[in-house]
């Protein structure tokens, strides 16, 4: 993709925090108890890699699989992985969902023209605000663990503004399978642009067996309690 000259500037700016900066430390612990160091880690909505960055550290001997659709932060997680030798990582260019197929991605512009990439959607564009679109590729976690044959899932974090439950609904088969834990980002208004709700994710998540709970407290949560993320169990799974 092309970039004006502010655009490369916050690019670059962009590419130096992910190298040089380690993000959600803080949830490294709560994070171990499932994710082992043979483990295999499936991160939906990669953005610029910090997440990744701190799965395939948790993982050394494992295997991370990094979905990100968008062109743009795709190119600062890369950039990023390579800097930082991370071998165990693998960047798929593609957005999961339900069915495979297209559809556009919305990356709002800031003021300045710079992209506000951590908040690009896929499902309806809400608001008046410039997007930059492209139209990006999409699978479902079922048909990728097929054709790669996946033999274990150990961990799957899901952040992508209002997709959540189209991507794990093309998970379904996995999630079945192998019962990974899940980080979710949890959003009502979010989901409502893809046509979801909050209380569809927990209600569609508990008839396959999973208990849901709010971070940090660990407190089982009573439904939706609002925006932010949460861990997903398979039934009374201990948590520490």
């Amino acid at each position: 993709m092309r970039l004006g000259l502010r655009q490369r500037a916050s690019w670059l700016a962009h590419v130096f925090k992910a190298t040089t900066q380690q993000h959600h430390l803080g949830l490294r612990a709560l994070l171990a108890a499932h994710i082992p160091t043979n483990g295999v880690i499936v991160d939906v909505g990669a953005h610029s890699g910090q997440f990744a960055k701190l799965f395939a550290a948790m993982a050394a001997r494992g295997r991370v699989y990094a979905f990100e659709p968008s062109a743009y932060a795709r190119s600062i997680m890369s950039v990023a992985l390579r800097l930082n030798r991370i071998g165990n990582v693998s960047v798929a260019p593609l957005g999961l969902s339900d069915a495979p197929g297209e559809l556009v991605l919305h990356t709002p512009r800031k003021r300045w023209g710079s992209l506000g990439f951590g908040l690009a959607h896929l499902g309806e564009q809400s608001g008046g605000a410039g997007t930059f679109d492209q139209t990006v590729a999409l699978t479902t976690l079922d048909a990728f663990a097929k054709d790669h044959g996946l033999e274990r899932l150990d961990f799957v974090k899901v952040d992508v503004e209002g997709w959540e439950l189209r991507a794990l609904k093309g998970a379904e088969r996995c999630l079945r399978r192998f019962g990974p834990a899940l980080l979710l980002e949890v959003d009502d208004a979010y989901l409502g642009r893809a046509g979801d709700s909050a209380a569809g994710l927990f209600e569609w998540l508990a008839e396959r067996g999973y208990c849901g709970f709010t971070i940090p407290s660990l407190s089982p949560a009573s439904g939706y309690l609002g925006p932010g993320d949460y861990l997903f169990v398979v039934g009374q799974r201990t948590l520490t």
